[in-house]
């Protein structure tokens, strides 16, 4: 072979790995995202369960949601705090 090919793949192999540890990051970025919000939603579930013998519920919106979405458990404290001083 020469040594111009050889070059070429090893050029094209390295490409495809920069490549790919590039699409590599958002999806974890997005994975984590994901486990936020289950996690931080099932809190909320939770919250709202216990909540009700006393009657405390945090209203289940689109509001809320995505703070709960985003931020995850500090999000169900965040929101908790935000109902019990306002």
């Amino acid at each position: 072979m020469d040594f111009l090919v050889i070059v070429a793949y090893v050029t094209g192999v390295l490409i495809l790995y920069a490549l790919g540890k590039m699409l590599l990051i958002p999806l974890r970025s997005i994975f984590n995202l994901i486990v936020n919000a289950v996690i931080g939603g099932g809190v909320l579930l939770v919250v709202n369960f216990i909540g009700s013998f006393w009657g405390f519920v945090v209203g289940v919106n689109p509001i809320t949601a995505l703070v709960v979405g985003l931020l995850g458990v500090p999000g169900v404290v965040l929101i908790i705090a935000l109902r019990l001083i306002l």
